[in-house]
């Protein structure tokens, strides 16, 4: 057994994407409700996006030349 299992360090402690206090079991992965709803709403507000690469349909279906 190591000493570092036995107390984690402060860097092992989760923290809020939000505000960065210790994550609370019941709002996981956030500390409390509020930071739940921000959250939710950037997403909501498109603050968050998932980045996407368009490609050409023509290289897709193999046009001939």
């Amino acid at each position: 057994m190591s000493p570092a299992n036995d107390n984690p360090s402060r860097s092992s402690i989760e923290r809020c994407p939000i505000c960065s206090k210790p994550t609370d079991a019941a709002f996981k992965p956030f500390c409390s409700k509020r930071c739940a709803d921000v959250d939710l709403q950037r997403w909501l507000s498109g603050r968050y996006a998932i980045p996407v690469v368009e490609e050409d349909k023509g290289r897709d279906e193999g046009e001939e030349g």
